[in-house]
């Protein structure tokens, strides 16, 4: 058997950062006044901007870019392997694809979102599943999630 113990490993943080453990952090970086919960996931080559909170049991893949001011639900999932092959990339990292979340952004808990681009000051409703770009402010939820109007 062999155990690998991950937990916080060279991760830059910035100023006033609040985590709460158990979290397995590497290879990401974090924004001032940032606060992560416990049961996180924030894998390498991750950016979260200032201001952000992301909320427990959470997991953020390689090549999320999160934003200044957003907020991250208990559960959200974030997808970077779209199976395109027919089943997992594995290792293959020039198979994953990126998201980058703008600034002003909640996400509400147990959503999930595939590898997209979402603009700024937009709320995804919990449980949604989003499978497109968000080129427009506003409320979305559903899966997949469509606009429901503006804020």
């Amino acid at each position: 058997m062999k155990i690998l113990n991950i937990a916080i490993k060279n991760v830059k943080f910035g100023d006033n950062v609040k985590i709460v453990e158990p979290v397995n952090l590497y290879g990401c970086e974090i924004g001032d006044n940032t606060f992560v919960g416990p049961f996180v996931e924030i894998q390498s080559d991750v950016k979260i901007g200032k201001n952000s909170k992301i909320q427990s049991h959470s997991f953020i893949c390689s090549l999320v870019e999160i934003g200044d001011h957003c907020f991250i639900g208990h559960g959200v999932m974030f997808i970077n392997d779209l199976f395109q092959e027919g089943g997992p990339a594995g290792g293959d990292s020039s198979k994953w694809k990126s998201t980058n979340i703008g600034d002003n952004v909640s996400i509400g808990s147990n959503a999930t979102i595939l590898p997209v681009n979402i603009c700024d000051n937009v709320v995804i409703g919990a449980g949604s599943v989003v499978t497109k770009n968000i080129n427009e402010s506003g409320i979305y939820a559903g899966n997949p999630a469509k606009k429901l109007r503006n804020l």
